[in-house]
């Protein structure tokens, strides 16, 4: 029975940011580096980036296809202030001189509303902007599904001409911002 229950469980810790058995769930199922594949129907390396127009926690919009010329990480996380997605976002604030020095404009999108968003921001010192996707208009046009609400842990790192230079279907939140800026220096 209680196999059982694990078994029911695990797919459910794995949906939110926190525990190991979610790293442990994404690391197994392939996190990629540079390059990497898309799951089954996702946008792949290769694939025009989606034209959207993105909300701040600021209120401030940026239409992605503006940002051509520069490299640009959307990174979607599934919840604000839990344990996977801040290492995650920690990650990419200690590290943000090199993501600086590789000209790497990042946002983090997910479905938590502007406030929590700001105070995720506050908390964590983060330097770079996270989108409002309480609609989730933004996963559905990077093809990135909801799971109760909740956006899947996935990347892309989308090149100066428009494209996806690389995708990461299921991110190791603690090892994201090194593969990420290996991919950009490719």
């Amino acid at each position: 029975m209680l196999r059982s229950i694990a078994l029911v469980l695990l797919p459910l810790v794995a949906l939110g940011c926190g525990s190991d058995a979610a790293k442990a769930t994404a690391s197994a199922a392939g996190s990629t580096s540079a390059g990497g594949v898309a799951a089954a129907d996702g946008l792949k390396a290769g694939d025009s980036a989606p034209a959207i127009s993105m909300t701040l926690q600021d209120g401030k919009k940026v239409d992605l296809a503006s940002l051509k010329d520069k490299l640009v990480l959307v990174y979607f996380y599934p919840k604000d202030d839990t344990q996977g997605c801040t290492v995650e976002a920690q990650g990419v604030r200690d590290a943000w001189k090199d993501f600086q020095a590789a000209g790497i404009d990042v946002y983090g999108v997910s479905t938590q509303d502007a406030a929590s968003h700001q105070a995720f921001i506050e908390k964590n010192a983060l330097p770079f902007p996270l989108v409002v996707d309480d609609g989730g208009a933004i996963a559905a046009a990077f093809k990135v599904p909801l799971k109760n609400g909740l956006a899947s842990r996935q990347s892309f790192l989308i090149g100066k001409d428009g494209k996806i230079k690389a995708v990461w279907p299921n991110v190791v939140p603690a090892e994201h911002a090194g593969a990420v800026l290996a991919a950009a220096r490719t």
